[in-house]
């Protein structure tokens, strides 16, 4: 009897332990899923947040990407706050793609250190390294393909250190994060010229909703972060923006002020703005501490997809 007891009780516990996972990993859209990415990890690998990888597959429709005009200084000082680290890792992760993405090999290795600095304070540094040393040895030969590939296994090597110390929150918010950049950076790459065909990939209510239903698993403590309040109430905004009928495209003024939603939230989130000023930035700052925008109903001025696009 004291043995089924212990039993039950072990059992109950580990239920507590991967509800939260469960509740996420069932909703992950099927497009944010790699099948090598949810294989074979600890037994619950099902449970598995999504892939900053496949998030990125996505861009390579919209190339060629802005990258001189999005590139970002890499943070300065590691913060100590560990739902910080949490997201700017995630961005550092995009950061990483979009490098590789651009070929711009030069900027990986310091991304590479930053990285690596993060990864230290989730207690994941060790996995970390060795993949830093393995991309750099791929990025001297150029081979791109395979670079993504050790992004990815950072990416999930960290996670898996996540999961054993039970710290699946930072890993959330580390997908999170990698979406994050990697829309700021779909919306720029469809403007300047406005591209109707690149915005049409734009919007993707429930890719969205997933983030948001996921931020509602994480710890009342981590909900209560000021960022990742900002970041929560800003993702609704978001979604209500991209809900529009599936043969309409958003159209530039709709991307634009996407754009400049998402780009606010990446420069908290990663401490630095990117090395070239959008036009929207100089009015970011001018409304500096105001409210969130108020969120009007999507117009989809871009018209359909079908073709019927203005020039």
């Amino acid at each position: 009897m004291p043995h089924f007891k212990h039993t039950l009780q072990s059992f109950i516990a580990l239920s507590l332990w991967i509800a939260p996972l469960a509740v996420s990993a069932q909703e992950i859209p099927d497009e944010l899923l790699e099948d090598e990415h949810v294989r074979e990890e600890f037994g619950i690998n099902k449970f598995t947040t999504p892939s900053i990888k496949k998030i990125f597959d996505d861009l390579n429709r919209l190339r060629p990407l802005p990258y001189e005009e999005l590139k970002r200084q890499t943070p300065g000082k590691t913060p100590t706050d560990r739902t910080k680290v949490a997201l700017t890792l995630g961005l550092l992760l995009a950061d990483g793609f979009f490098a590789v993405e651009a070929e711009q090999f030069y900027d990986l290795e310091p991304v590479g250190r930053s990285l690596l600095d993060h990864a230290k304070v989730l207690g994941s540094g060790t996995r970390v390294s060795s993949h830093l040393k393995s991309m750099l040895e791929k990025g001297a030969l150029s081979d791109w393909e395979e670079l993504k590939n050790e992004l990815a296994h950072t990416q999930k090597d960290v996670e898996k250190e996540m999961v054993m110390i039970r710290d699946v929150d930072a890993a959330n918010l580390i997908s999170l994060a990698g979406w994050l950049r990697a829309f700021e950076i779909g919306c720029a790459a469809s403007l300047d010229p406005y591209d109707p065909e690149k915005a049409a990939t734009l919007a993707r209510p429930e890719i969205i909703e997933y983030f948001i239903l996921n931020l509602e698993t994480l710890e009342p403590r981590i909900q209560g972060n000021e960022l990742v309040t900002e970041i929560s109430a800003q993702l609704e905004g978001i979604q209500k923006r991209v809900t529009i009928p599936k043969q309409e495209i958003l159209g530039e003024q709709e991307v634009r002020e996407l754009h400049g939603i998402v780009e606010a939230l990446v420069d908290k989130a990663y401490g630095s703005q990117r090395l070239i000023k959008s036009s929207g930035q100089d009015k970011k700052e001018e409304t500096a501490g105001s409210t969130t925008p108020a969120v009007r109903e999507p117009t989809a001025t871009g018209g359909v997809i079908s073709g019927e696009v203005p020039e």
